[in-house]
């Protein structure tokens, strides 16, 4: 996959997986540092003697919405740049599932299938991601879930723009 395509591309991959991210260890403190973001601190994310103790998990665990969060950082590390991008906004995600808890000192990477892409107005395109997150060694993916961004651009860089 290029690094940046053009939007007049863009609908060519749609289908296609347009992106696996690094690696990304999930490590206590940056579990520790969601928690305080959140003023999420159960157990089970913050406290590895209790969790190991009292859950099946063998120890601490990532919250949901931290491993969700971390797409961001997936989506800058590998999906291509689109030449006439002035800004790109999340707009949401549906069908999130959280099928499989990311334990403490895992290795995580996100993988991105361009599910749809359609131009809305003169300067949008509303792109859909089928995205899920891979834990290094499982078979479950810890999460799946469709998300939708809109990419802004001058609207005279449309690809089918009348000069």
């Amino acid at each position: 996959m290029p690094r940046e395509i053009s939007l007049a591309e863009v609908e060519g991959f749609v289908g296609q997986e347009v992106g696996v991210s690094d690696w990304m260890t999930v490590d206590q403190k940056r579990i520790d540092a969601f928690a305080d973001a959140t003023d999420d601190h159960q157990f089970i994310h913050t406290d590895p003697v209790r969790a190991a103790a009292e859950t099946p998990f063998g120890g601490t665990i990532a919250h949901g919405f931290l491993t969700i969060s971390l797409l961001s950082t997936m989506n800058f590390n590998c999906l291509p740049t689109i030449r006439e991008q002035t800004m790109g906004i999340n707009y949401g995600f549906d069908k999130v599932r959280f099928m499989s808890p990311v334990r403490t000192g895992k290795r995580i990477r996100g993988h991105f299938v361009l599910a749809e892409a359609r131009f809305r107005g003169a300067g949008m395109l509303m792109t859909t991601y089928e995205v899920s997150i891979e834990i290094e060694g499982e078979r479950k993916p810890a999460l799946t879930a469709n998300w939708i961004t809109i990419i802004q651009f001058d609207p005279k860089d449309r690809p089918d723009a009348k000069p």
